[in-house]
């Protein structure tokens, strides 16, 4: 099945969830591979690392994409993502945000990473320090919160996998309830290509597939 294939069906899939949006990670495809998804109606793609970020943005200019950021944004790398990019799915610091907010022309959607698996080698902030650093992001005026986001564990074990979905849409409804105008927080990054249809079951939004095409 080729990739045009392949997005048809999981859109066909998708179809009972709602308003499900797919972004397209394109960390493991080439540029001609990434023009099959735009090719194939997909306009939100995601990438993790700025150089490959840069790469794909200008081969691909003639296109309409709304560009989704995934990985660890370094202060210094922070002036080649701002303006550039229609989401952000990893703000994990304050220092971040702030650089960010310096740089903005205009209002940026994000997402708090939040590391649920509690994995050591894992970005984002403690579940238990969500709510905290929400607040302490009411001086960025360019920033929304627009939901959270994780990377669950991978594995196999589905126990673990929907405990850690039913706590992210836990947090997410406790945020939601606090009516903050800077971070409304109805959104949920979470699902991938091995885990994405139990992502779903959670509530999530926003789900992030990319091995899935290349299979």
């Amino acid at each position: 099945m080729g990739i045009k294939e392949k997005v048809e069906q999981l859109k066909s899939e998708l179809k009972q969830y709602g308003n499900i949006k797919m972004i397209v990670a394109t960390k493991y495809m080439n540029i001609e591979q990434t023009k099959e998804i735009l090719d194939a109606g997909i306009h939100d793609l995601g990438e993790n690392r700025t150089d490959m970020f840069l790469e794909k943005y200008e081969a691909l200019k003639e296109y309409q994409i709304n560009w989704h950021y995934f990985g660890v944004v370094q202060s210094r790398k922070v002036r080649d993502i701002a303006n550039r990019i229609s989401c952000l799915h990893s703000l994990e610091k304050l220092s971040t945000a702030m650089e960010l907010d310096k740089r903005l022309t205009s209002t940026l959607d994000c997402f708090i990473q939040i590391n649920i698996s509690e994995e050591p080698n894992k970005q984002g902030i403690p579940l238990n320090k969500t709510k905290a650093f929400v607040k302490s992001l009411e001086k960025c005026s360019h920033i929304r919160v627009i939901g959270l986001m994780c990377i669950a564990k991978l594995t196999c074990d589905q126990e673990i996998l929907r405990n850690e979905f039913a706590k992210m849409q836990k947090m997410k409804n406790e945020i939601e309830k606090l009516n903050l105008p800077y971070a409304p927080c109805h959104e949920l990054s979470m699902g991938m290509s091995n885990d994405y249809q139990l992502a779903l079951e959670y509530g999530a939004t926003y789900i992030r597939l990319g091995r899935l095409f290349l299979q």
